[in-house]
């Protein structure tokens, strides 16, 4: 990188940081990606998709407690650091909920919970469950926190929102890959040559862009099917029309510019002229309309879970959590439903926010 290209970026960060609002919106970005990549290191359950069912404790309030005795779990193979950071692992041990306990010769009895008003009087050898060892009861009896609550099939709320981290800044960021490869590639083939190529573009811009967004979704994932990967093209490949034209625009106001005359008249091939003189000067512009689908995929994606035809169960998704807990805002557990709805808002105020910086720091006129 040149001098000047180290300078430039340096007043780029300069003016940027004077926006305390977007600085915050690149906080919390920065946030949710450390989120989404330690998600099942720090998410207190840990299996594959945070699906450790525990039905006993359905619907359960933010805060809940619940006794548990902890066993060993005799499906249990160790995993490797990678693999669980990449899909997580299966918990070693077997959590069973109780309401009581107490200590009887060499039995462990335990009042299994079943429910608020029923429970199940359970008996465990305590050499069994110890392996001839001295009994701890603070190793075998502990008592679990859901901070967030439990969802309709008893699994941890805060453990599915981290993992489903994933799914929103995955979706987006695979978006902005598809969008901005097309539609710099169109957009620029239009703007540069004209003539019967800007004709022919802007005819298949035109056409896409009058059929709304969610239909052309809904037919790449009935075309494709349901799943982690269709969504990811379905959202990104009927994005890239705001880039294409935004594009574009910005190559015909260059093309006839000095510089791009010189380099032509040096002989530079047109691909040359368009990658390295002309596309550089447009990347504010290109910055500012990332962020900006980036957010619009994040909540296209959440809706499309929750109409069912997105990420699909048990994979965790915001909309999807939304989808399975919805019935509680009617009920006296709203927050079950709200909590994901809150985090969507959050993100994609906080790409706006990036965005809106991120303009006003590359307008250099602003100053």
């Amino acid at each position: 990188m040149s001098e000047n290209e180290t300078t430039f970026w340096k007043d780029i960060w300069r003016r940027f940081k004077k926006n305390k609002p977007s600085l915050l919106g690149l906080f919390v970005i920065i946030f949710s990606v450390m989120i989404a990549i330690f998600g099942y290191l720090i998410a207190p359950d840990s299996s594959p998709y945070a699906d450790l069912q525990t039905l006993e404790i359905q619907a359960k309030a933010p805060g809940y407690e619940q006794l548990f005795l902890k066993l060993k779990n005799a499906n249990y193979s160790k995993t490797s650091f990678i693999n669980t950071l990449l899909y997580g692992s299966v918990s070693p041990f077997v959590f069973i909920p109780i309401k009581n306990y107490r200590v009887k010769q060499n039995d462990l009895m335990v009042e299994k919970y079943v429910d608020e008003d029923t429970s199940l009087l359970q008996h465990y050898d305590i050499n069994f469950i110890t392996e001839n060892k001295p009994l701890e009861l603070s190793k075998y009896i502990v008592i679990k926190k859901y901070r967030l609550g439990t969802d309709a099939f008893g699994r941890d709320i805060l453990s599915r929102m981290i993992i489903g981290t994933r799914v929103s800044l995955a979706v987006g960021f695979i978006a902005v890959l598809v969008a901005l490869l097309i539609g710099i590639t169109l957009g620029a083939l239009a703007g540069y040559y004209r003539g019967y190529t800007d004709e022919a573009i802007m005819w298949l811009i035109n056409v896409i862009w009058s059929i709304p967004t969610l239909l052309l979704v809904f037919a790449f994932t009935i075309a494709f099917g349901k799943g982690f990967w269709q969504i990811f093209m379905a959202v990104g490949l009927t994005m890239w029309i705001s880039v294409a034209r935004l594009v574009r625009g910005q190559v015909m106001s260059l093309r006839d510019l000095e510089y791009v005359q010189a380099a032509k008249t040096m002989g530079f091939s047109d691909a040359r002229i368009i990658i390295k003189h002309i596309l550089p000067n447009i990347i504010g512009p290109l910055m500012v309309i990332a962020a900006s689908i980036f957010a619009s995929a994040i909540i296209i994606e959440a809706g499309l879970s929750f109409l069912g035809i997105g990420i699909q169960p048990p994979q965790p998704s915001w909309g999807l959590i939304i989808k399975e807990n919805y019935t509680f805002i009617i009920s006296n557990k709203p927050m079950l439903a709200l909590i994901p709805g809150i985090a969507i808002m959050l993100l994609v105020l906080a790409f706006n926010l990036l965005g809106n910086g991120l303009r006003d720091a590359f307008d250099v006129k602003a100053e």
